[in-house]
């Protein structure tokens, strides 16, 4: 159901603090209407949304020559809470970086929850709340919503489902064929952190660690990014898969052939240990706030000290270049010195991570 204007003069019935999601809050009736008012109008209070219809009216991009750009994203983690985020943290960053990596400036953000029978109200209203200041540090509304339960045992707790909306400004082009010979690649930080602490956070490590996962908004440092960098060609957030997957997606995309040295990509320590411990290669790894930039050489440096001034770019780092030999093909130079094809991951390495 659409969220309706908190307005006339029936009071919602105040939700208990150990409340669970029954089977009445999704009837359309007065069960939820009280979850609609007081979890999610209490946070999500964009006049959008606010208005109580079955769409939102949207404001016009500044200019007819711009582009609108748009990305769906549908969000599943275990656990829901993990170091350094949660599921709903993953939904804005998830979608607002999708958006954002086409060079555009995300808006608006849609949310659809699907939430099992016997969920607890008090962690939906954590996860809420948490997605209310994640979209404020990114800078976006939103502007509508819907809310569906089902029975026990037909859901994990809650699925949520997010639609980005954005702009690209005039002169922007950003795709992933815009891989050009000679194009350096950067890597806007460490690498693994997010798969190894929902690992961590769900027991599986076997061992404790302090790495927190990478979760964060990454259209501002895009936006500094592209002021100091305009002849960016491509932009890609490697979440699943890790980075050496999305690089081969890229790769095909341009055809174009990518040499990656080893040494140069950054990792933390204690990501490398969990990974030789556990068998794990952490170029598969998923991230959740990183960013793989590929740009003229000539704008490498400039790009680069953009990023590293980002609060969340700081170990932004040049780990290869684009070539024109073995194309579709993305080539590691290892820390022996040697090289090895790195290819696409097969199979699913570390399930439902994000």
């Amino acid at each position: 159901m659409e969220y309706p204007e908190m307005q006339g003069p029936v009071c919602p019935m105040p939700l208990k603090h150990d409340q669970k999601i029954v089977m009445g809050h999704g009837s359309g009736g007065k069960m939820s209407q009280d979850l609609i008012q007081q979890v999610f109008q209490s946070e999500f209070t964009s006049t959008a949304l606010l208005a109580g219809n079955d769409f939102a009216y949207l404001a016009p991009p500044p200019s007819q020559n711009v582009r609108m750009v748009t990305s769906v994203d549908a969000h599943i983690v275990s656990p829901l809470f993990f170091p350094g985020g949660d599921i709903g943290k993953l939904s804005i960053c998830g979608t607002v970086n999708d958006v954002a990596v086409s060079g555009a400036i995300p808006q608006y953000i849609t949310a659809a929850f699907i939430l099992e029978e016997g969920f607890e109200i008090d962690t939906l209203q954590k996860i809420v709340h948490s997605m209310k200041l994640t979209a404020e540090e990114a800078g976006v509304e939103i502007v509508s919503g819907d809310t569906k339960v089902v029975e026990k045992g037909k859901a994990d707790g809650v699925f949520i489902t997010t639609t980005g909306i954005g702009y690209v400004p005039e002169g922007i082009l950003i795709h992933g064929a815009n891989a050009q010979p000679g194009d350096k690649i950067i890597i806007s930080g460490n690498i693994g952190d997010h798969g190894i602490a929902v690992l961590a956070a769900r027991g599986d490590l076997g061992f404790q660690t302090n790495v927190e996962s990478d979760t964060a908004p990454l259209n501002h440092m895009i936006k500094e990014l592209l002021l100091a960098a305009p002849n960016v060609h491509v932009l890609r957030d490697p979440t699943r898969g890790g980075l050496a997957t999305t690089l081969n997606e890229i790769a095909v995309q341009s055809n174009v052939g990518m040499l990656i040295d080893e040494n140069t990509v950054p990792i933390q320590q204690a990501v490398r240990a969990a990974s030789e411990m556990l068998g794990f290669d952490p170029l598969y790894i998923a991230n959740e706030g990183k960013l793989i930039v590929i740009v003229p050489e000539q704008e490498a440096q400039a790009a680069l000290k953009a990023i590293q001034t980002n609060q969340y770019g700081q170990n932004a780092t040049i780990i290869g270049e684009v070539t024109t030999k073995n194309p579709k093909r993305v080539l590691l130079q290892t820390y022996i010195g040697g090289t090895r094809i790195l290819d696409v991951m097969s199979g699913e390495m570390l399930p439902r991570i994000c």
